[in-house]
């Protein structure tokens, strides 16, 4: 009876009847709240860095260069576990995984604060990234079997806009670090980190793959859910789905399935130069406007955030209504997107005010944002359940590249031309090229979503 009335205080816990194909939410909304939670933590304390860089520079006198080299090197180190975590999620325990990343979070952003020179807090945010890109592909691979296809679009949605609600790290840095200090601002925002980490503790490991295979049967019958205990029915299936595959020729599938290598392409150059514009839009307001760097921070943040969820609602919706009426229809909606967002940000780096500067800001965040629920719910819907962790990494290790050099790019440009303007003009072109990668992909997507259908189906017979 204890283990019983412990089960059922998790979250995340199926109804006593069992799934059925018509379920939206068969484990409930509680899973899309932690995991939405977790992707928030994340990106704030990434995102600290962005809006308390002028602090940082005026304090040890680091050059554009050396402050753009820091999301550079960051990325690195996390482009190197990438591929491993995906080989985590795939065999082992999502949820603990995820747990155990938010803590050291939590322990890298409280070293950053505590950093004695630039060389130590240099050393913290590598760590910092490297913990980060761990649990992706572990979220990804939850929220496929938390959510059949027919929500799906909405739960990777709602979880992936935190990937852009970097803004809300920005405006906590640069408020906080103008009033306490960026030492403080930093000892502060790891307190939410280690308190995430234990909500994730007691989220309930679904099975993994069996809501593909309920949608794939179709019936409105509600089948009963497997054991979720390690040593339980999701161990076999676990094993059953992987089959025995060594990592090697589990990454050659993966690499063979073209809509998944296409989207990959495409948004890794979008986070190239979205990630270097992203990154140097405060410094761009402090030195063009007159900004001070706080309202600077502040402005850049909100008019992220903003964009970013209008955008993800209207993407979402879009997708839905395109999605069995269009073919490729997610696609569509966030490659257009993501092609007309590019363009637009090319027009606010040339505004001559500020007012105009925040207004194409605010719909070049916008329309990119569109792309957020799509992209997301289309890889999933191409890749297996037993190879979700490994997608997700992969897709992880392409914006992880494309996103390394941006800010770095951009830093030495702006130092040998003297115009951080311009330095940003370079990286319009990437994004514009993502956008139509993306929407290349449409050609394969339906044959590739149809394939893990049935071998789901196959699975279950």
């Amino acid at each position: 009876m204890a283990e019983v009335v412990a089960e059922k205080r998790r979250l995340g816990v199926p109804p006593i009847r069992g799934i059925s194909a018509g379920d939206s939410a068969p484990y409930g909304w509680a899973p899309l709240v932690v995991l939405f939670v977790v992707g928030l933590v994340d990106r704030v304390e990434a995102s600290l860095l962005s809006g308390m860089l002028p602090l940082l520079q005026r304090e040890w006198a680091i050059s554009d260069t050396a402050a753009g080299s820091i999301p550079t090197a960051a990325a690195l180190a996390g482009a190197v576990v990438s591929l491993p975590a995906g080989y985590l999620a795939d065999r082992y325990s999502r949820t603990r995984v995820i747990a155990i990343v938010v803590f050291c979070w939590g322990l890298a952003t409280l070293g950053s604060g505590l950093a004695a020179g630039f060389g130590m807090f240099y050393v913290m945010r590598v760590l910092l990234a490297t913990a980060e890109h761990i649990d992706n592909p572990a979220s990804g691979s939850l929220l496929a079997d938390y959510y059949p296809p027919l929500t799906r679009a909405k739960a990777y949605g709602l979880v992936r806009i935190t990937t852009y609600l970097g803004g809300v790290g920005t405006v906590l840095g640069g408020v906080l670090g103008q009033a306490f200090g960026w030492r403080v601002t930093f000892m502060i925002m790891a307190v939410p980190g280690v308190l995430t980490a234990l909500v994730v503790w007691w989220l309930r490991e679904p099975a993994r793959g069996f809501l593909d295979q309920v949608v794939a049967r179709g019936s409105g019958e509600p089948t009963p859910v497997p054991d979720a205990s390690p040593r339980g029915e999701v161990a076999g299936m676990t094993a059953r789905l992987t089959g025995g595959l060594r990592f090697g020729t589990q990454f050659r599938e993966v690499l063979r399935i073209p809509t998944l290598t296409m989207v990959c392409a495409g948004l890794m150059a979008l986070a190239f130069g979205l990630t270097g514009i992203a990154f140097w839009i405060p410094s761009l307001i402090v030195r063009r406007y007159g900004v001070d760097p706080g309202a600077a921070a502040s402005l850049s943040g909100l008019i992220s955030i903003a964009g970013v969820v209008g955008g993800t609602l209207t993407g979402a919706w879009l997708g839905r209504r395109t999605h069995t009426t269009r073919k490729g229809g997610r696609l569509l909606v966030g490659g257009v997107g993501i092609t007309l967002g590019a363009l637009v940000q090319a027009l606010a780096i040339s505004a001559s005010t500020l007012a105009m500067f925040a207004v194409l800001v605010l719909a070049s965040s916008f329309l990119s944002a569109t792309a957020i629920p799509n992209m997301t719910a289309s890889l999933a819907d191409v890749v297996g359940a037993a190879s979700r962790g490994l997608a997700f990494a992969l897709l992880q290790l392409c914006l992880t590249a494309g996103a390394a050099f941006g800010p770095l790019v951009v830093g030495i440009t702006s130092d040998r031309t003297g115009s951080l303007a311009t330095a940003m003009y370079a990286l319009v072109v990437p994004m514009v090229l993502g956008g139509l990668l993306c929407l290349a992909a449409r050609g394969s997507f339906e044959r590739d979503a149809r394939r893990v259908l049935g071998a789901a189906g196959g699975l279950h017979d």
